[in-house]
C-alpha cells in the first residue's frame, strides 16, 4: 500500500481472480468508479496484465499513479504471483491477499476452513455486512461453480454445497455432442421447446432453476426455518432469479464490495 497525494482520495483496486473471468474495481473513498472484467488466461503474463489494467484505466480517466491501494482474491494458484507482481510493478503497491491470516471477521465452522475458496469468503462477508438481519442467510453464487454458502442467524459459515457451473454444463453438452449447437442462455417461452436451441435452454434454465430451488428448500428444511434470506450473485444470478420464488436478493457486486470491505478493515487493523 502507498500514501495518496495530499488532497486526493485514496483510490482502491479490487481484483476478484476467478476461472473464467477477472473482475476489477476501482473505489474513490467509498464510491465505486467503475468496474469491468475480462478473461482469466493462464498463458498472460504480468506485463500483459499490467498494460491492459493501465490502459483500461487511462480509458476512464485515472492514472496508475491514483491507485494506493489494493486487494485480491483468487480461487486460481497459478495466477497469484502474476497479479501480485503486476501491482508491484505497474502500481507500486504491495497488495492485500484473501488468504489465511487476513482478517475477515467470519467465523468458520467448515471442517477445514483453509478448504473454503477466497470467492466465498469474500462474498459471505459482503452478504452479513450489507444483508445481515439476524436470521441464516443463503449466499448463491452462479459463477464457473455454482456455489451455495449457509450463515446461521449468528453470522458463522456452517457448510455449503458446490454444484456445477451453468456456463461449462452448456458447453459439455454442446461439446459433447456432435449435433447440439451452443446457444445463449436465456430462458425459453415454454418448457415444452419446440426446436432445438430452445430445448436446450429450457432444460440448462428451468433445469437450473429446479435445482436451485429444491437446494434451498432442502438447506431450510435442515436449518428448520423458513426465515432464511437468499442471496444471489454471479453472472447467471439475474436469469435464474426470474425462474424461481426463492431468491431474495441480486447483487452483481457483491465479492468486488466484499474485498473493498476487507480492504478497508485490515487497513485499519493495521494503522491501530
Amino acid at each position: 500500500m502507498r500514501r495518496g497525494r495530499k488532497g486526493k482520495t485514496i483510490m482502491i483496486l479490487c481484483i476478484d481472480v476467478g476461472n473464467t473471468n477477472i473482475k476489477y474495481a476501482v473505489f474513490d473513498g467509498e464510491k465505486l468508479k467503475f468496474s469491468f472484467r475480462v478473461s482469466t488466461d493462464l498463458k498472460r503474463t504480468s506485463d500483459e496484465y499490467g498494460v491492459q489494467l493501465v490502459d483500461m484505466l487511462s480509458f476512464n480517466h485515472i492514472g496508475a499513479q491514483d491507485i494506493c491501494g489494493g486487494i485480491f482474491s483468487s480461487v486460481v494458484p497459478s495466477l497469484d504471483y502474476t497479479i501480485e507482481h503486476m501491482l508491484g510493478v505497474y502500481f507500486g503497491i504491495v497488495p492485500l491477499q484473501i488468504a489465511p491470516g487476513l482478517k475477515t471477521g467470519l467465523k468458520m465452522r467448515a471442517e477445514n476452513p483453509r478448504e473454503v475458496g477466497a470467492d466465498r469468503v469474500v462474498n459471505n462477508v459482503a452478504a452479513l455486512k450489507k444483508y445481515g438481519c439476524g436470521k441464516p442467510m443463503i449466499v448463491i453464487d452462479f459463477g464457473t461453480a455454482t456455489t451455495f454458502n449457509i450463515l446461521s442467524a449468528a453470522g458463522e459459515f456452517i457448510g455449503g454445497v458446490i454444484a456445477p457451473g451453468i456456463k461449462g454444463s452448456l458447453e459439455s453438452l454442446s461439446s459433447g455432442t456432435a449435433k447440439l449447437p451452443r446457444v445463449e442462455i436465456e430462458a425459453p417461452k415454454s418448457v415444452i421447446a419446440t426446436n432445438t436451441v430452445t430445448n436446450m435452454q429450457a432444460g440448462i434454465v428451468f433445469g437450473w432453476a429446479g435445482l436451485v430451488e429444491y437446494i434451498v428448500k432442502r438447506i431450510k428444511k435442515e436449518l428448520r426455518t423458513q426465515e432464511v434470506l437468499t442471496v444471489a450473485t454471479g453472472g447467471f444470478s439475474e436469469t435464474i432469479a426470474k425462474e424461481t420464488g426463492c431468491i431474495d436478493v441480486i447483487d452483481k457486486m457483491l465479492t468486488l464490495d466484499g474485498l473493498k470491505y476487507l480492504y478497508d478493515m485490515n487497513s485499519m487493523e493495521e494503522k491501530a
